[in-house]
Order: structure tokens, then sequence, then C-alpha cells
């Protein structure tokens, strides 16, 4: 029987009212009672209930393992607020509103490829009223490693602890990473048993692959095998992918032994079934490593053939890949390459990555087939595969190798149309192989290049350029490059020399005695005993061995007026200070402190003269 709209309402109003029993809000059981006018409708209010119940859950889910008290009980304050606890890092619900415009603005610099912006932005809106996420700073981070640039990632990252922005698990890797990437495993392993000692989060699979492949990189094997036993005590499943980098720190080491013995601890674990395909290109190269191609290659048809039934991922194929081409099949690898290029469906199924393009052009550098490393090369685009300025690097590397510069500017050429930033490595080879090919102007015009760039050229290279300019009798070109990057760089006493020697041989000792001033003034380098007879040697060469010492003593009687002339200033503004006290004493008419602020002054002043 229906209810008419009145009776109905009172119906409702009946069952607001509080009984023994606990009943929801009046909002939510008209909600409930009423009809919705669509599916969608209803659907969208499911939704929303359930978006309610994972941030408010019920109150007896809460309470379920608590017993029932009369009297409420004092809480301690919550773990933010508790300077011993632990802090926790923000949950991916904290990026809405303002924050999360923040972070797409940042993220919009960052595809820019303005990353001094992002970071300096980033600094910025810590300390204000819209503080970005520990997401936001991680995608900051994770570009600037990606570009190398260690020493920004560093000093943010530095930045945000004394600020007090909590890391998660994806911070702590980016760490992990940097520090290998520089060559630093041992700084890399104290800051894990830091993060393991005091971080409110355990490592997760990332963080052992990170660590592992990083350490067998750094030719540090037994370390990378402590932490894969340390994996096994905290209840990680055999991982293929860890197997699969401490096999290849096998292979590196020439251990065929060691490649086999992790294979079979694998096989055992896994109940004798590896249905992941990324240890056997390492298992093909143990093979190899003993010589035993036969086994190789039907280790390799067992792998990818018609038959297999081995998951081969990007990564397995690359490993095989390797295996084949270094060791005689490079027709095979070819063969391979072609089926990885036919099966690659992203997203659906992922065949190659840019490891696959790199190993090939590799591949085909060692066969002396540069054209269609090239081509290859150029081909990744095709695939949605993006060149970095590593593959960049290593092609260029090997063309100018070969006496193929013309080929490798134009691959360089290429780099700002893939959006790549060339790096100090890439200037350098070009500034080498210029030197070789009798272009001493184009080296040098790279190196300028890198400097303009905003790069900062490590001292190494700029004396290989003023080494090669002063070679080929360009004096005056290494000198403006000497000028330009003296403050820039932190010269050694070899450097300044060098640069000293290179002007004297040409009869230029006034320059030589510039730098020698210079130097004085700045004190950056010690100009001891050793270095004073080198450069008196330079001068008697014409005559002018005493042309130092007089230089040195005119710099130290203007040192002497200098400090005289302080003394001057600071003895004139004590003098406008004792005046102005005593008229302050005169006019309170308090004869007694201008006296004690005369003597006062007096024993100041002693004291500075002594």
């Amino acid at each position: 029987m229906a209810l008419s709209k009145p009776i109905f309402f009172t119906h409702l109003k009946t069952l607001a009212k509080p009984h023994h029993h606990r009943w929801p809000p009046l909002s939510t059981v008209f909600l409930r009672f009423l009809s919705f006018s669509s599916p969608e409708e209803a659907a969208a209010e499911r939704r929303l209930l359930h978006r309610r119940l994972r941030i408010e859950p019920p109150l007896s889910v809460l309470n379920r393992s608590q017993p029932q008290q009369s009297k409420p009980q004092a809480q301690g304050p919550p773990y933010y607020q508790n300077p011993n606890s632990a802090k926790l890092p923000e949950h991916v619900s904290t990026l809405t509103g303002n924050r999360l415009n923040l972070h797409n603005r940042i993220l919009t610099l960052i595809h820019q490829n303005d990353l001094e912006e992002a970071a300096l932005y980033t600094r910025h809106s810590i300390y204000s009223n819209c503080r970005p996420t520990i997401f936001t700073i991680n995608s900051v981070l994770n570009a600037l490693l990606r570009q190398s640039k260690y020493s920004e990632l560093l000093s943010l990252h530095r930045f945000i602890t004394q600020a007090g922005v909590v890391p998660n698990i994806v911070t702590h890797n980016l760490i992990f990473q940097t520090y290998l990437d520089c060559r630093k495993p041992d700084t890399a392993l104290e800051y894990y048993k830091q993060f393991t000692k005091d971080a409110p989060m355990n490592p997760s699979p990332t963080t052992f692959h990170i660590l592992i492949k990083g350490l067998v990189d750094n030719n540090k094997l037994e370390q990378a095998l402590e932490i894969k036993e340390e994996m096994d005590t905290r209840g990680f499943a055999p991982d293929p992918i860890v197997y699969h980098y401490l096999m290849l720190g096998y292979v590196r080491n020439s251990d065929a032994d060691g490649v086999f013995k992790l294979y079979e601890e694998l096989k055992e674990k896994t109940g004798g079934v590896l249905e992941d395909g990324v240890v056997y290109g390492n298992l093909m190269k143990g093979y190899f490593l003993r010589r035993m191609e036969k086994e190789a290659m039907e280790c390799y048809e067992e792998t990818v053939g018609d038959n297999s039934k081995v998951n081969m991922s990007a990564v397995a194929y690359n490993s095989v890949l390797d295996a084949l081409s270094k060791n005689g099949k490079f027709d095979e690898a070819l063969k391979l390459f072609d089926r990885m290029l036919k099966e690659h469906n992203p997203p659906t199924k992922l065949a190659v990555n840019l490891g696959s393009f790199n190993m090939m052009a590799d591949g085909y550098c060692a066969q002396g087939m540069f054209k269609d490393a090239i081509e290859v090369f150029r081909k990744m685009g095709e695939y949605r595969c993006s060149p970095d300025t590593l593959s960049f690097n290593n092609l260029i590397e090997q063309l100018c190798n070969n006496g193929m510069l013309v080929e490798a500017e134009e691959v360089y050429g290429e780099m700002g149309d893939k959006g790549v930033n060339p790096d100090e490595v890439t200037y350098g080879l070009f500034m080498d192989t210029c030197f070789k090919e009798n272009r001493p102007d184009d080296a040098a015009g790279y190196f300028r290049k890198m400097v303009e760039s905003g790069l900062r050229p490590k001292l190494a290279v700029y004396n290989k350029l003023v080494d090669g300019l002063v070679k080929v009798g360009k004096t005056d070109d290494a000198k403006s490059f000497f000028d330009m990057m003296v403050k820039k760089l932190k010269m050694d006493v070899s450097s300044y020399q060098f640069m000293m020697k290179a002007l004297s041989e040409e009869g230029r000792l006034d320059e030589v005695l510039k730098i020698v001033d210079t130097l004085l003034d700045d004190n950056g380098v010690e100009f001891d005993e050793e270095f004073q007879e080198f450069v008196k040697g330079e001068l008697r060469k014409e005559g002018r061995g005493d042309d130092l010492t007089k230089l040195m003593e005119e710099k130290e009687r203007q040192k002497t007026e200098a400090k005289a002339k302080e003394a001057e200033a600071a003895e004139a503004t004590k003098r406008r200070l004792l005046c102005s006290l005593l008229s302050q004493s005169q006019q309170a008419q308090q004869p007694k402190l201008g006296i004690l602020v005369i003597r006062k002054l007096e024993v100041m002043s002693l004291l500075s003269r002594r």
C-alpha cells in the first residue's frame, strides 16, 4: 500500500529519532530510501559511499580489537607531533587541489627540460603556503638523475631533508641509484645501512634491483651477493632479475663456475622450473666461457625456439642478443632482433627497448657496418623508444674512433631534435677527434659550446684543450680560455705552470708576471718556494730573474698600505662613535658614563693595535 508524501516524511522523522540502536543521520537515510533517477546516479552514489568508507572506516571496524571501557584514556600525540617517533611519508591522497596544480606546473618545467627552474621552483615552494608533496620532489629528482646532474640532485635532497620533508621509498631508491652511478658504492651501502636502521619502511624489490645491479657495475660482486642473502632472510621470493645481475657479474669476471652455481641455486629455489627467460642469456655466456658452443646454441633454441615455454621480456631478449653478438653469432642476433621487432606491440608486448637498439648498434659497429648502425639507431623512434645522452655518446664514440667525424657530427645534430642534451663526454669526444683530424678551431668551438650551455668541464678536459692549442701554435686562444676558466675551475699548480711556460717560450714574460700577480691576490693556489723557483727560472731566460722579487715586494707593500688604510678607517669610525656617545652622555647629564665609554674605547684601540 502506497504512502502519501506527508505520512512518508513523518515516517522518516520517526526513524531518524535516537533509539537503542545507532542509526545513520537523516540525510543518509533519506538518500538510501528514495529511488535514483538513473542507474548512473545509483552507481555514482555507490562509488561515493565506498570512497567515504576508505577515508573514514566505520567505528566498529576501528574498535573491533579494543575492549569497551567506561572512561576514555588519554592518548599520546600522533606520530607527526612526536619528536621521538619516525615520520611517515605522505600518502598520494595529499596530491590534490593547489598541491596538484603545483605538481603539474613543475612537471611542465621538466617536460620543457628546464630542470634548473623546476628545482628552484621546488625549493621556493617548500616554505610557501603550498608545500610540494614528496611525489613532486621525486619527479624533479628523477629528472635530474636521468640527465646525470648528480650534484644538483644531492643538493636538492639535502635541502628537503633539512626542511623536514619525509622521503618515501622512491626517494631512497633515487639516492641509491645516484651514489652508484657516481661510482660511490661504499657511500651507497652506508646510506642503505642508515635506511634499514632508521626509515619507517622496508626496502622494496626495486631497492634490491638497484643495489645489486649498481654493486655489480662497480665491481663489488661480493657485496652484491651479501645483499642477495639479505633478501632471502627478509623473506623475499627468488628474483630472476637479481640472479641475472649476479650472473652477469660472474661473466665479467670470466667465472663460468659462478654463473652455473647461481643458475642451479635459482632452479632449486623455484622447484626446477624457470619460466622467466632473463637468466638464459648469461647462461649462454657461461657456456661460451667454457668453450661449449654447442651447448650454448642448444640453450638458445630451448629459450627462444618455436616450442619454448619461456617468457621473454625485452631485458631477457637483450641478454641473449648480447651473448650472440659478442661470441661470433651476429647473423643469429640479426634474426632474433627481427623477430623481436615483429613481436613488439606496446603496451601488450614489449619485446624491444632502448638497450636493444644500443646492442644492435654496437654489433654493427663491431662488424664495421657503421651505416647500418646509424640506420638502426634512427629506427628506434618507430618503436616508441627514445635515445638518451648515453646512447648518443656510445654511437658517436664508435664513429669518432673509426675516422667518421662527419657522420658523428650528423648524429650529434640530431640530439636537439630528439630533446636530448649533450654532456661533457659528448663535447670531449668531439674535441679529441677534432685535434686528431687537425681541426683545432673546431675543437675550441666545441669547448666553448660546452661552457655556454651551462656545463662545467672537468680540469682534465680543459687541460686537453689548452695542450692541443699550444701544440699547434695557438697560444693566444689557449690564453683566452685560461682567462675564461681560471675563475670557474679549481686549477692546480701544473695548469698554471703549463700556461706560464707556453707564454715564456714566446717571450711574453709580462703576461707571466700578470698571472703571478693574480695568484698573489687570489690565494687559490699556494705560491710556495718551488713554484717561485719555477717562475724565476723562466724569467732568467730573458735576464729578468729579479722581476719576481720586485713584484712580490710591491704586492707586500700594497697589502701593508691597505691594512693601514683599514686601520685608519676603523679609528675614524671609533672617533665618530666616541663623539656621538659623549654628546649623548652630556645631554643626559651623566658624565661618568662618558668617562667609562672613553676608557673602554681606549682599551679596544690598544688591543686592535697589538
